[in-house]
């Protein structure tokens, strides 16, 4: 049931191409900048079963302030992983199924709905995903960011599963 892997690597070149134009939303005079939901330039996560990511503010992969929206389709789920830095994420869409431990069970996650807010502390391990609809995350944190999967390879999903 183990899907294919993608690299770290893989995932800097796609957070330094979605850093240099994160959407097509503009800054006016005073520094404000909006951002519809339609405006989001989602890239597929290489390897990823269709899970995309969009830049919205800030480069991951730099020292800084960075906001990123993660959307997961339905029935794909992170292997266990961890990230170097505090990640402060809140579900836009969906119910987002987590777990913060290394074991994998999707049947012990617990469901955050549209709203929820969920802190994940630097070093801590967690998987997380959807079940049965499309879901969107919205995280923050200061990077540079990364993300190393507990099972040995590394990349910013740790090993997508398709669940049963």
């Amino acid at each position: 049931m183990r899907a294919s892997t993608f690299a770290v690597a893989g995932w800097l070149a796609l957070c330094a191409s979605l850093a240099l134009a994160p959407a097509r939303a503009e800054t006016d005079a005073k520094g404000f900048v909006r951002l519809t939901p339609d405006e989001a330039q989602w890239k597929d996560v290489p390897g990823g079963h269709g899970v995309q990511m969009a830049v919205v503010s800030g480069d991951p992969t730099k020292p800084g302030l960075y906001v990123i929206r993660v959307r997961f389709p339905p029935g794909i789920m992170s292997a266990p992983h961890f990230h170097p830095e505090d990640r402060h994420a809140v579900v836009l869409k969906g119910t987002w199924y987590t777990g913060t431990d290394d074991s994998w069970d999707p049947d012990k996650t617990v469901a955050l709905k549209a709203g929820a807010y969920m802190k994940h502390p630097a070093g801590a391990v967690h998987y997380d995903g959807a079940k049965g609809e499309e879901v969107i995350v919205q995280i923050a944190g200061y990077g540079p960011s990364g993300t190393t999967e507990i099972y040995g390879s590394e990349g910013r999903f740790g090993v997508p599963h398709k669940m049963k």
